[in-house]
């Protein structure tokens, strides 16, 4: 619960992940914690990107599965006798169920908070110098602030969404009716992302990406998969090609490309980044240096340039994960309340792309140790060896393990396959604590299983 009078005053801007994380930890240790919020406790995680992208690609998950059934010998028949031959999404239920979801989840955090004893002021705060939350009328003095304010998804003049049919990643669980022709701008994480979702549930799917692979910024042999899978199931994938402007006549969404190019489908998803949510918060005025883009500049223990003043989440764009943005807020508490503290240390993160099949990474990578950043051994083993997948008629995806040589020590890791989210944290057990390869190789995996091809992988990278 929080402390009394004599409490240190904690005033948390923004309910996501980084503000609800640090204010558990703030009330945990005593602090008298306020969040004042305008967009939802649980933030855009919960309410409009996480929670939700994720429920839809579980739908798109399962319609992959069935579709898969004859292989393992199982057969559909409707009640005549006659074999199913196709399956189809009721997406206004699915996206019912999506918000529905977001909404528990948003109130369980809420619930959460109250028993902790922090208060909830909805409204839009700023800053009125480094020790004062001005929200409306109010003000609420501040021994510490915390930015936890988030991102909006970015849009261009020439691409403007209608929320129709020209979308956000935001704005599709409005969609009641599944799209004939959808086009996704954008091959960053999430755009790959409801890319591979929306072809599983059955819509025929254009990817436009301005580089020459999808997913630029992960690991290019996942990406090399991921790509090859989506191609061999339909999608299109039209590479090194940018986006001019999105238009829309009636029914028709029309993606005009540089080159002159165009494409035309029914829907529109834009999923050309984020903008960090920092404007009109009195930051400058009170000291908080912004870097370019106008995300918050902060160290490693959440600190920004104005002394009790914090920022975790989005908004600092370090590194725009929800779990980052937890570990940041509660970092923040942690040093201010003079509580244990390790600083935010990235090579220990493990992300994940829920994309079919899905791509999760730990530690360093393989573009760092081909660049010389890192020295290290690495191994391949494709999961089609594996018997559990065989089992289950996986075919698609490996295993990557990076060790140093000489001491052996694992340092990073990555999994391509069904629940890799899932089976990446052996690996990063092993990456955070400085296991070695032989470590995780003797230690009992159960047969069979897809965790077995992570021990595998660690006992070819064995030296005598």
């Amino acid at each position: 619960m929080s402390g009394g009078p004599e409490s240190n005053k904690v005033v948390i801007l923004g309910g996501g992940p980084g503000g609800y994380e640090a204010a558990h930890v703030a009330a945990q240790l005593g602090a008298d914690v306020t969040i004042v919020d305008s967009d939802g406790i649980g933030g855009s995680a919960v309410l409009t990107d996480c929670v939700p992208s994720k429920t839809l690609i579980a739908t798109a998950e399962l319609m992959s599965e069935v579709a898969g059934a004859a292989e393992l010998g199982v057969n559909f028949s409707d009640s005549e006798g006659d074999a199913a031959t196709s399956l189809r999404v009721d997406l206004g239920r699915v996206n019912a169920r999506v918000k529905r979801l977001a909404a528990d989840q948003s109130g369980d955090i809420a619930r959460r908070l109250d028993k902790d004893g922090v208060r909830v002021v909805q409204g839009r705060g700023r800053l009125d110098g480094p020790g004062r939350v001005v929200v409306g009328d109010d003000s609420y003095d501040a021994d510490a602030v915390l930015i936890a304010t988030g991102a909006a998804p970015r849009t261009l003049p020439t691409a403007q969404p209608d929320g129709e049919r020209i979308l956000t990643w935001e704005q599709v669980y409005d969609l009641t009716e599944v799209p004939t022709e959808l086009i996704v701008v954008g091959s960053g994480v999430t755009g790959a992302e409801f890319a591979s979702a929306y072809l599983a549930l059955g819509v025929p799917v254009t990817l436009v990406s301005s580089r020459d692979r999808v997913l630029p910024g992960e690991d290019a042999d996942a990406s090399l998969v991921l790509e090859e899978v989506s191609k061999r199931r339909g999608m299109t994938v039209l590479s090194k090609s940018r986006m001019e402007s999105v238009t829309r006549d009636g029914d028709v969404v029309t993606v005009t490309l540089t080159d002159g190019r165009s494409v035309q489908g029914s829907h529109c998803i834009l999923a050309l980044g984020s903008v960090p949510k920092t404007d009109d918060l009195g930051l400058e005025e009170a000291g908080v240096i912004l870097k370019d883009g106008g995300f918050v500049n902060v160290d490693r223990v959440s600190r920004t340039s104005a002394r009790g003043v914090y920022a975790a989440g989005d908004c600092t764009g370090v590194l725009m994960l929800a779990s980052v943005a937890a570990m940041q807020g509660r970092i923040a508490m942690w040093h201010f309340l003079g509580d244990t503290v390790h600083p935010l240390d990235l090579k220990k993160v493990s992300s994940n792309v829920f994309t079919a099949p899905e791509i999760a990474t730990v530690g360093w990578s393989q573009e760092s140790v081909d660049a010389g950043e890192m020295q290290a051994e690495s191994v391949m083993l494709p999961l089609s060896g594996n018997a559990r997948a065989k089992m289950q008629g996986v075919r698609d995806g490996f295993v990557k393990l990076f060790c140093r040589p000489g001491t052996g020590i694992v340092v990073g890791g990555v999994v391509v396959g069904p629940r890799a989210s899932e089976l990446i944290h052996p690996v990063a057990i092993a990456v955070a604590e400085s296991l070695t390869a032989d470590q995780l190789a003797q230690t009992f995996t159960v047969y069979p299983s897809m965790s077995g091809s992570v021990a595998e992988a660690a006992r070819r990278l064995h030296r005598f």
